[in-house]
């Protein structure tokens, strides 16, 4: 190989994860900021009229926002396994129609029991679009970039309630303008019409693979089918775990789901229960918040949170991944969620609620480099989709767990407690996974790795000719 192609190799590199980041990841960000929106959407109706006018106890607020996540769970695995067999374009455009016309019928909801319902249908139609699209970014960029591009995925999550929080509260304020309707029956019409209209574009939009991508040129084209591919036989000649069954006897599998529970764990009760406790500021500080004032205050843990995210998941670009971006942020979870309860004051509750938001959306993208570095093919699919599900089984048990021990105990002191447990076993598994040596946690730079795939097929094609050589020797 001469020396201009060794050269261009780091510059087709960067030019192709580039316009990846462009084209494909800020629309696949928005399919999940309207995910996030639609499922939390509950949170921003309970406090603004639907508790009251379903007359819901706390706890039976955490269950119906907690149901959600049984449909969820159930068809996670099979949902991102058909992902894999019919394409993710397809596929992820059917969960979006799907869950906006569920989240559409939110609308007329007159009871607990039609809640609970509805709750377990959107969760049965959202199944698979998370890990899904954790898969489908998976497919289209290389191990040594991975981190950054999460990284710009995952900052929707916390953009939805810096945006959709106020949003919510604009859309609860209409109360009676649209159809009569009241301002949280208006707020779910509202937060359902965007899934089914860009679940539509992305059926035209989204590409299965860089080969379909008419806005990548030919090297690009090829650069990044070859360091996928090469990654791919890489992965599956040193690991083997190419089968759904190896993913589900996977102990590294299993201790990731354990990790990822507790994350999700403290987000969740984070994200239902954060505008409730802001509706008890008002009594503690003897002011009256409108709507869209709440959303405003809700919105303020999420916009460092955003900012962490981005600046943490550049360090470990940067530094290569290390065991502490994942502990780390967990270790300060634990320790800040159950303090922001004796803060004494709203603006310093906030303040602690901040660091507890900051400290989870840090680890979470850099979490999602590791099932890949020994998961592929249709092992990928399965064992991302298991991690997801195992994990999301703490957004059904933190909403509803935290609702009934809140009404038994008489305040939120006990919940947050348990929420700060569980985020401290995070950091513990996490620190003994890396100890053990299961997962990688400091590979090296993106720019280090650019020209992997063509210097592997120089290395290639330097040990063929050895090769050769020997066997002419022998011959001799």
């Amino acid at each position: 190989m001469d020396t201009t192609t060794r050269v261009a190799a780091p510059a087709v590199a960067q030019s192709a994860i580039r316009k990846v980041a462009v084209r494909l990841v800020p629309f696949v960000a928005l399919m999940f900021f309207i995910n996030y929106l639609d499922r939390t959407a509950i949170g921003f109706a309970a406090p603004n009229g639907m508790n009251e006018d379903l007359a819901l106890s706390a706890a039976q607020f955490g269950f119906a926002s907690g149901v959600f996540f049984i449909g969820y769970i159930l068809l996670e695995v099979p949902s991102n396994l058909a992902l894999h067999k019919f394409g993710a374009r397809k596929w992820l455009a059917r969960i979006m129609v799907s869950w906006g016309i569920v989240a559409a019928l939110f609308t007329w909801v007159q009871n607990f029991e039609q809640l609970v319902v509805l709750r377990f249908l959107l969760g049965v139609a959202e199944a698979g679009f998370f890990p899904g699209a954790i898969l489908f970014l998976s497919l289209w960029v290389p191990a040594a970039y991975r981190g950054k591009i999460l990284a710009l995925f995952y900052l929707a999550q916390p953009l939805t309630t810096v945006i959709g929080a106020p949003l919510a509260g604009l859309l609860i304020q209409q109360d009676g303008v649209f159809f009569g309707l009241e301002g949280w029956r208006f707020m779910f019409l509202g937060v359902a019409i965007p899934a089914i209209v860009v679940g539509i574009i992305a059926w035209f939009y989204l590409k299965d693979r860089p080969a379909d991508a008419k806005w990548l040129n030919p090297a690009e084209q090829e650069w990044l089918t070859d360091a996928l591919a090469s990654e791919k036989a890489k992965t599956e000649a040193s690991q083997h775990h190419v089968s759904v069954k190896h993913a589900f006897k996977s102990g590294r599998v299993w201790t990731l789901s354990f990790i990822y529970f507790g994350f999700i764990y403290g987000l969740y009760a984070l994200a239902f229960f954060l505008p409730t406790i802001i509706e008890g500021f008002q009594a503690q500080a003897g002011v009256e918040f409108d709507v869209f004032q709440k959303g405003l205050i809700t919105a303020i843990p999420y916009i460092p949170a955003a900012i962490m995210l981005w600046l943490w998941s550049r360090d470990a670009t940067r530094r290569g991944l290390r065991t502490w971006h994942i502990a780390g942020p967990a270790i300060a979870g634990a320790v800040s969620i159950p303090l922001a309860l004796f803060a004494g004051s709203p603006v310093l509750t906030i303040a602690v609620i901040s660091i507890t938001a900051m400290a989870i959306f840090a680890a979470l993208p850099n979490f999602w480099t590791l099932p890949t570095q020994f998961l592929t093919g249709v092992a990928a699919a399965a064992g991302v989709a298991l991690i997801n599900t195992i994990g999301n089984i703490a957004g059904f048990s933190a909403p509803f767990v935290t609702g009934a021990v809140a009404d038994w105990t008489g305040g939120y002191e006990v919940p947050m407690f348990i929420v700060g447990a569980f985020m401290l076993v995070s950091a513990i598994l996490m620190i003994a996974l890396a100890r053990e040596g299961r997962v990688q946690v400091a590979h090296g730079s993106a720019h280090a790795d650019a020209a992997a795939p063509l210097q592997a097929r120089e290395g290639q094609a330097s040990a063929e000719a050895a090769d050769t050589t020997a066997s002419e020797e022998a011959r001799r």
